[in-house]
């Protein structure tokens, strides 16, 4: 994995519905609005040499951000960002930890089960967190070889450390001072393909563009 240089400083309760759309990735009109930001953060910092993926991800975190501190915070590696972008391209199941990284996703049906039933009555019955809950049960319904969307609860990440869900890539980006540093060290240090970062930064609008950001990427291919 590597660190991200900044090269100068700056002057519902189960699937969350979508419309129906194809694995193949629709396309979208780019706002003015976006352009700008993407202008002025690139007078800011330069990413001209990352590797695609890599800069692909990393401008639209700091976009949605508007943070620069993420050009260094950011750890990935771009063979496991391809890896990621070739099983959504084959249409692999996208799993959230919370709706509100669900509703950051608007191209792709989402499995979000932190509202679902079973997740309230597995979280009581086993004392974890309703997080927690919801990766375990999202993990027996997406199976093997999903991309995992993590960006709000840290329990929901360790909890996902713990299971066999053999995910194509983790974007694991949980926020706060309880655990999120600790849990994205853990993701660091499991082997498992992921993109992360050092700091208790993070949240559920940087990691649903993490993941637009390689679905963009594949819309341009």
């Amino acid at each position: 994995m590597r660190r991200i240089p900044v090269s100068h400083d700056p002057a519902s309760h189960s699937r969350v519905s979508r419309s129906p759309v194809s694995p193949a990735l629709v396309s979208r009109l780019i706002h003015p609005i976006e352009e700008e930001s993407y202008a002025i953060l690139r007078m800011r910092a330069d990413t001209a040499a990352l590797a695609p993926l890599t800069r692909a991800v990393t401008e639209r975190v700091v976009h949605a951000s508007a943070d620069l501190d993420y050009l260094t915070d950011l750890v990935c590696a771009e063979e496991a960002l391809a890896a990621g972008a070739a099983a959504l391209r084959r249409g692999a199941p996208v799993v959230a930890d919370s709706v509100m990284v669900s509703a950051g996703i608007t191209s792709r049906e989402v499995v979000c089960r932190v509202r679902d039933p079973r997740a309230r009555s597995l979280a009581a019955r086993a004392g974890i967190t309703r997080s927690a809950a919801g990766a375990r049960i999202a993990c027996r319904d997406a199976g093997p070889g999903a991309v995992w969307v993590i960006g709000t609860a840290p329990t929901a990440l360790f909890e996902l450390l713990d299971l066999d869900a053999e995910p194509a890539l983790v974007i694991g980006l949980p926020v706060g001072f309880v655990g999120a540093a600790e849990a994205k060290a853990a993701l660091r240090a499991s082997g498992l393909p992921a993109l992360t970062n050092q700091s208790e930064k993070g949240g559920a609008a940087v990691a649903a563009a993490a993941l637009n950001a390689l679905l963009y990427h594949e819309e341009a291919r």
